[in-house]
C-alpha cells in the first residue's frame, strides 16, 4: 500500500512526513515480487518510476554503506548516477560511475538546477539533523514540482530500484484482484 499526499496543493510545504500528516487516500500494488508490487503502487499514487535517465543520490554519511547496493541496482536498471560530493566519492570507491553535483549552498550548477532542468528522473535523499533538513528543502520541493519521483529512506529507494530492475527484465503484468484471490496469476 502507498499513501497519497496532496503536497502540490500546498505551496511551500515540505514533503518530509511528520506524525501529524494525514493522507488523502491509499493505493495498492500486487505482484508475486515485492519490487514490482512497489512499482505498481507508486504508479497508482501518481509517482511513476522512470525507465531510464539519471538518478540523483545524496545521503547522510551513516547511510552510505546501505546506498551502495541500491545505486548498483539503479545502474543495472539503466540509470546514470550523479551525487553530491561525499556520496559521489563513496559510490566511486565502489567502482560505480558517478558524476558529482553541488548542493544548493555550494553554488550553481547544483541539485535543484539539475532537477528543474529535466536532467534528473529520480531523487534519493536522506537527511539527518535540522540543518540538513532545511538545506535540502528546495531539492525535495523541486522534485515534487517537476513530478520527479523521490525517496527519503534507503528502504524506499531499495524497493524502487528493485521494481525498476524487475520491470526491465520482464515488464509489468496486470492481474485482477479476483484472479489474485483465486490463485490465477498472469
Amino acid at each position: 500500500k502507498e499513501a497519497v499526499f496532496p503536497f502540490l496543493k500546498f505551496p511551500g510545504v515540505d514533503t518530509l512526513l511528520g506524525p501529524e500528516m494525514k493522507s488523502t487516500g491509499e493505493v495498492m500494488g500486487i505482484d508475486r515480487r515485492f519490487g514490482l508490487a512497489f512499482a505498481k503502487a507508486e504508479e497508482a499514487a501518481g509517482n511513476r518510476l522512470p525507465d531510464g535517465g539519471t538518478a540523483l543520490v545524496s545521503v547522510r554519511p551513516e547511510d552510505r554503506e546501505r546506498i551502495g547496493r541500491v545505486a548498483r541496482r539503479l545502474a543495472e536498471a539503466g540509470m546514470k548516477l550523479i551525487a553530491t560530493t561525499g556520496t559521489a566519492e563513496y559510490l566511486g570507491s565502489l567502482g560505480l560511475d558517478c558524476a558529482q553535483v553541488n548542493k544548493v549552498y555550494e553554488g550553481s550548477p547544483h541539485t535543484v538546477d539539475a532537477i528543474r532542468g529535466g536532467h534528473v528522473q529520480l531523487v534519493i535523499h536522506t537527511v539527518g539533523d535540522a540543518k540538513s533538513v532545511q538545506d535540502s528543502f528546495s531539492m525535495r520541493r523541486a522534485a515534487l514540482e517537476t513530478a520527479t519521483p523521490y525517496f527519503t529512506t534507503i528502504a524506499g529507494a531499495a524497493a524502487a530500484a528493485e521494481g525498476m530492475l524487475l520491470r526491465t527484465d520482464g515488464g509489468v503484468r496486470v492481474t485482477a484482484l479476483q484472479d489474485f484471490h483465486a490463485g490465477k496469476w498472469n
